[in-house]
């Protein structure tokens, strides 16, 4: 088998907004600080990441009660979702018993809901549709279809919400794992391979209100090639994207030598149909070295952000425990997980603007989430804050709190470019934003601009060249912080870019200044 990598070409487009807000916010295109391909030209600048703080309240979701569907675990092996003024979470449970034996009976980890006005305070609906433990009064989704074992959900699970969809039975989507027996999976062995004796199954299903899901087909949508743990679900410009993980011998890397978890990629362009070739979509870099960097690995791909022209992501940043364990522990002692930031321009291929950071870091030996961190599609802008959703994995099986807790950052706050050498100037370019009929303003998150050190952005032509009446002299200043500044020019009154006109963006830092630019926004209306 070889990996055939399709790249889809996007230059800094002006995307369809998605979600809850289509119809409502005008189309935006986000140009962060810890983007280079948004962001390419650069002097005197450096690029400074940012750890999120942990949310005082922590974990904001924990466990429930005994008899409870998830009274042994909630992880947000799942997503988030903010609707009107409504924040779904979707997440992964199991029961106190079941959690002692190391799996689910049946391999049947159910897939409950949560409800939240703020995204700290969650509160759990008697949705009535699953029976468990004798009653229906508990918050398990109900997955219909055949055979029966495809609706199993038995790991990561990754809604998408298109409001949009003209078939309100798909306007909720979502991809997670299940385990059917091979022979319960249609084309068996002969088909699939007799490498182990479950099937790593790709599971779709559509809702109409993301409580009531039926499975897409009858049969896993990777059904025709090995095993996969598909860890998201997002939709980029043609296609839906599954990012997931794999593992020697069902993936390597591009020379052929073997590796450990990586994260791969299918695509679709109905949700129906899925590639049966897989994009080699990211890898920790110490995968990479020769001899690579001993237990460094990618956990369960990517927990994804769209954000129109770019995604945003957070991964496991895995590393083993030592070779030799106390006798009788997991064989999982001594891993850790902290979660680390990736990018992607392309909606294929991700990469780590500053590697092995650490966004959010696994908490202190006598903390809630002290061992490994997961992450979830689990993002949304609160105000002049971005939440991050993630939750803790006891993986050495001792029984420690497994819960979902927060973590915050200044809106879109991921990094922030600076000057190198303070005592020199510096300046930064855009891309190349494509001429818009309609006009466009232009915002910038920044902080440290004052009057006496202003922020100067001008426009430049699609040559480079400084646009008449958005540069020079005409240049506009900012002069005060904030996470979304309009920038104002002399030759437009209200905050307006050039009409019919492609442009990039120029920002200039003033010397001896202590200004910091964490991102760029370029917005147009419908």
């Amino acid at each position: 088998m070889k990996y055939a990598v399709c790249v889809i070409a996007l230059c800094v487009l002006l995307p369809a907004a998605t979600g809850s807000e289509a119809n409502s916010r005008p189309r935006e295109t986000v140009l962060f600080a810890f983007d280079d391909h948004s962001i390419p030209w650069r002097d005197n600048l450096k690029l400074t990441p940012v750890r999120a703080d942990k949310h005082p309240a922590n974990p904001v979701l924990r466990r429930g009660p005994e008899g409870a569907p998830d009274h042994g675990h909630a992880i947000l092996y799942g997503s988030v979702i903010r609707i009107g003024d409504t924040f779904r979470m979707w997440y992964l449970a199991m029961g106190q018993t079941e959690l002692k034996s190391g799996q689910a009976p049946g391999w049947w980890r159910p897939m409950c809901y949560a409800e939240s006005r703020d995204g700290i305070a969650w509160t759990r609906p008697e949705l009535g549709l699953v029976e468990y433990n004798g009653s229906r009064k508990n918050n398990i989704c109900l997955v219909e279809g055949e055979p029966q074992s495809l609706t199993l959900v038995n790991d990561f699970l990754s809604v998408l919400y298109e409001p949009g969809d003209p078939d309100p039975a798909r306007r909720y989507k979502v991809a997670y794992i299940a385990h059917p027996k091979l022979e319960e999976v249609r084309g068996g062995r002969s088909e699939i391979g007799a490498r182990e004796s479950r099937f790593g199954s790709m599971i779709c299903a559509t809702s109409a209100d993301g409580l009531r899901w039926r499975i897409v087909g009858d049969r896993p949508a990777n059904s025709g090639g090995e095993r996969f743990e598909v860890s998201g679900l997002y939709r980029f410009g043609n296609f839906y994207y599954a990012p997931g993980q794999l593992i020697s011998p069902w993936t390597w890397l591009p020379d052929g030598r073997d590796v450990g978890r990586a994260m791969l990629t299918y695509r679709s362009s109905d949700f129906a149909s899925w590639s049966r070739a897989k994009a080699l979509s990211f890898v920790r870099p110490g995968q990479t070295t020769q001899p690579p960097i001993p237990g460094q690995q990618t956990h369960m791909g990517a927990g994804i952000w769209n954000r129109g022209n770019v995604l945003v992501g957070l991964y496991g940043m895995w590393q083993d425990g030592p070779s030799q364990r106390p006798k009788g522990s997991s064989h999982l002692f001594g891993t850790r997980i902290d979660l680390g930031l990736v990018v992607s321009n392309d909606g294929v291929h991700f990469r780590e603007p500053v590697p092995d950071f650490k966004v959010i870091a696994r908490g202190g030996e006598d903390e809630w989430d002290s061992i490994a961190l997961l992450q979830g599609h689990a993002f949304a802008n609160v105000g002049d804050k971005t939440y991050l959703w993630y939750s803790h994995w006891d993986c050495e099986g001792l029984f420690r709190n497994q819960d979902i807790g927060l973590a915050t950052l200044r809106r879109d706050g991921f990094g922030y470019l600076s000057l190198q050498y303070p005592q020199a100037p510096g300046h930064c370019v855009t891309s190349t934003v494509p001429a818009l009929p309609q006009g466009a303003s232009v915002y910038v998150n920044v902080e440290g601009a004052t009057a006496d050190h202003p922020l100067t952005v001008e426009l430049l032509d699609e040559f480079d060249r400084p646009l008449p009446g958005y540069s020079g002299q005409q240049a506009a200043k900012l002069a005060e912080s904030g996470v979304r500044q309009p920038v104002v020019w002399a030759a437009a009154p209200a905050p307006s870019g050039p009409k019919d006109r492609a442009f990039s963006v120029r920002a200039a830092f003033p010397a001896s200044g202590n200004v910091r630019v964490y991102a760029i926004y370029v917005q147009t209306k419908q």
